[in-house]
């Protein structure tokens, strides 16, 4: 068809910073900004996004942007020296041509592999020689892939934290629960990184939530009951998982609306409790997937063993 648009394209954005649009088939799309090796939007084929941006979110290098899926390397948080979140997320990142070969092997045409080694500036912070590659695939029922591939290319050991600091949009926030991380133990970052034990058969939110769930499944589900959707998160490589909602809070963050804590969710697929070391020549990755499924209602409740076994 003439009309047809590219499965992959290079444009321009916000304030002229380059962009990667991926589009598959039946419709759905993501957009990968260079800068951060950004994931800012993913929508499914009704052109629905899936993801929470901020309306107040600020595109300009090196502010990192506020909203979809920012990458924290080689440090998440404050667990470390370094500023907060690391840096990956406020570098440009180049797309690379040559990537090494994945193990599987796929028709889909909708993909993009960025690749982000470290400047003079950022061996001065954090002297240590890698190099990260990003694979972004749009699948082709729709789902959101990221394949990160962190090589260490030094002559000694360096170990990192890391986090895909995903924000979901929802309905609203006192509308959603997660399923998957009930019983488990978790560090509470608004308690001096204590540790707890999850009590609640499934976690929902009516106030400021921070926490980083250890040892966590493959799968979890978020399921917005307003919307009837739930988000399957699956991860690989990623033991912990952090929930993290503002609140209130949101107000003194100046590049996140007042209010639009509601309308978010970060579920971050992490490895933050045990760093991870590679030695020299080592590779380590660490993947996510996204999907998006219409939450099928039992008694007025999602029956979560559908979705997370299914």
């Amino acid at each position: 068809m003439s009309g047809e648009k590219p499965p992959v394209e290079i444009c321009k954005g916000v304030n002229g910073l380059d962009k990667v649009v991926l589009r598959e088939v039946r419709g759905s799309s993501a957009e990968v900004y260079l800068h951060g090796g950004h994931v800012t939007s993913w929508r499914n084929d009704h052109g629905e996004e899936l993801l929470f941006l901020s309306t107040k979110a600020i595109f300009k290098p090196p502010k990192a942007i506020r909203g979809g899926i920012p990458i924290c390397f080689p440090q998440f948080g404050s667990h470390g020296n370094l500023d907060q979140h690391g840096f990956a997320r406020n570098r440009f990142w180049s797309i690379d041509a040559n990537p090494p070969p994945f193990p599987t092997v796929s028709t889909n045409k909708a993909f993009t592999d960025l690749i982000f080694k470290p400047s003079e500036e950022d061996l001065k912070i954090w002297p240590h020689s890698y190099e990260f590659r990003l694979r972004i695939t749009l699948g082709p029922g729709g789902d959101l892939m990221l394949t990160s591939r962190i090589r260490n290319i030094d002559t000694k050991p360096f170990s990192f934290t890391f986090a895909y600091h995903t924000y979901l949009s929802v309905s609203d926030i006192s509308e959603v629960r997660i399923e998957g991380l009930e019983t488990l133990d978790y560090l509470d970052n608004l308690k001096a990184k204590e540790r707890f034990t999850e009590q609640g058969d499934a976690i929902t939110f009516e106030a400021e939530v921070d926490k980083i769930y250890l040892g966590t499944p493959t799968k979890i589900a978020i399921i917005d009951h307003e919307k009837k959707r739930t988000f399957v998160l699956r991860k690989d490589g990623l033991p912990d998982a952090v929930v993290w909602n503002p609140w209130e809070k949101a107000k003194s963050i100046a590049d996140l609306g007042d209010d639009e804590y509601k309308h978010m969710l970060c579920v971050e697929p992490a490895a933050v409790e045990k760093a991870i070391t590679l030695k020299p020549g080592e590779e380590w990755k660490g993947r996510l997937e996204l999907s998006a499924v219409p939450s099928s209602y039992r008694s007025g409740q999602l029956d979560p063993q559908r979705v997370l076994q299914g």
